[in-house]
């Protein structure tokens, strides 16, 4: 009992204190010390066994292995992000899309800038980097408040591109280990609920932001903001080609080389920046500094929550939780959805939920005759959807690390188009796979 207390009492706390502005090397391992005393964690391994858990290493383990994995691809990621806004590339793009789709779809043009990079294989953190700059330049051009950026970055890139029939991100791949389905897995379900989510969900954000622009609220410039005025941009497609050159790279060494494929596609764009744009730059080197430090700072804050989750999985009561979880009686598509969207809500993580659930999971459904492509799918969306609660990852990267913005300011609209929205999108789902539709085919 006081184990599951603290285990939902650190998670509680953990998301108070983020949306109150707190410093996350601060408060992810706090709140992870909370869980873990309530559980009876001892704090350091010198006071167990080898190999057995304990607070300091439990933290610790998880915190630098998210770093070791992805270090490489926040720093290459933020420098891309730099180099395209020193360059003035980011700015001439985004001037050409406000051309083509009007000052009035500068969301529409952010959304699907965004969507376009998830979708053809370049990592969430990284497309956030990316598209940032544009994002910026867009929203001060269309002078709409800058606090919504995160929403449209986030909407983009974590909803109906990420867990949809063919996306290349980890969340529609995991489950083919534990199902033995394909990428493609309920692409007719899939293609259904990802329309629905990309229109409502724009719908809805473009609603919230015209009630935020009716009450008086406008860009607001700050001093930390790129200044790009009263000089010479490249052309719009000298621009673009950094940006196809990141999303070709990815997609062709995807499937060989992984995540490990971003690192030469990040690689890639930056020298093609710098080699097609070199004469626009206005200072290289203090742009890849401010990318160097804005990947250490939102690496930082990631890896501060991934630790948290570290330590959540070790107590007794996360695998109490997980066991009630998987053994909900019912439609086996509503236990499963439902149990991969709570661990990924308490692990701040969908792949997260996937790959603690799956095994449980996956036997027994598949025992029981349940379709492998209609759970694959709705595993696959319900994990897109609580686990952008805000101590989630790329929400606090995202949010913090690279727009500078509060979680006051600026998780409604993000809870709101990656949670809700996925939410909705997840029950039409599970009806349609009810009802037989993607089924049998």
């Amino acid at each position: 009992m006081l184990s599951m207390i603290g285990l939902v009492g650190g998670l509680v706390l953990l998301i108070v204190l983020t949306m109150r502005g707190w410093n996350l090397l601060v408060a992810g391992p706090l709140c992870a010390l909370v869980v873990g005393l309530f559980s009876g964690m001892p704090l350091f391994p010198q006071l167990v066994g080898e190999g057995e858990s304990n607070f300091l290493t439990n933290y610790m383990t998880s915190f630098s292995g998210f770093i070791t994995s992805w270090f490489p691809m926040f720093l290459l990621g933020a420098i891309f992000g730099k180099v395209m806004e020193d360059s003035g590339a980011a700015d001439s793009v985004s001037r050409w899309l406000v051309g083509k789709f009007g000052i009035k779809k500068a969301v529409l043009a952010i959304v699907i800038a965004c969507a376009v990079l998830t979708y053809g294989g370049v990592s969430l953190f990284v497309v956030a980097f990316s598209v940032y700059p544009m994002a910026l330049s867009l929203f001060k051009q269309a002078d709409l408040p800058r606090r919504f950026i995160p929403a449209a970055l986030a909407f983009g890139s974590v909803t109906f591109t990420m867990t949809s029939a063919g996306s290349p991100e980890i969340q529609n791949w995991i489950p083919i280990e534990y199902l033995g389905t394909s990428p493609y897995a309920g692409w007719e379900v899939s293609i259904i609920v990802a329309v629905f989510m990309m229109i409502f969900g724009y719908w809805w954000l473009k609603r919230m932001i015209n009630k935020a622009v009716s009450k008086g609220e406008r860009f607001e410039t700050r001093k930390t903001d790129p200044v790009i005025k009263d000089r010479e941009l490249p052309n719009p497609v000298m621009g673009l080609i950094p940006l196809l050159v990141v999303l070709i790279i990815s997609f062709v060494l995807h499937d060989v080389l992984m995540t490990s494929a971003l690192i030469l596609a990040l690689l890639g764009g930056i020298i093609a920046t710098y080699v097609i744009n070199r004469k626009y730059f206005s200072n290289i080197s203090k742009a890849i500094s401010d990318g160097t430090i804005g990947a250490l700072i939102a690496i930082g804050n990631t890896a501060a929550v991934v630790g948290f989750g570290g330590v959540a999985k070790a107590v007794p009561a996360f695998e109490v939780a997980v066991n009630a979880m998987t053994s909900i009686p019912g439609s086996p598509l509503i236990g499963g959805a439902l149990a991969v969207s709570v661990i990924a809500g308490l692990t701040g993580s969908a792949s997260g939920g996937q790959v603690i659930a799956l095994p449980l999971l996956a036997p027994h459904y598949i025992d029981m005759g349940v379709n492998t492509e209609a759970l694959h799918r709705t595993v696959a969306i319900s994990s897109g959807a609580l686990d952008s609660l805000p101590h989630n990852g790329y929400v606090v990267t995202t949010i913090r690390g690279i727009c500078g913005e509060s979680h006051k300011d600026a998780y409604g609209a993000v809870g709101a188009v990656t949670v809700i929205v996925p939410l909705l999108g997840l029950t039409i789902a599970i009806i349609l796979f009810s009802l037989g539709l993607g089924i049998g085919n």
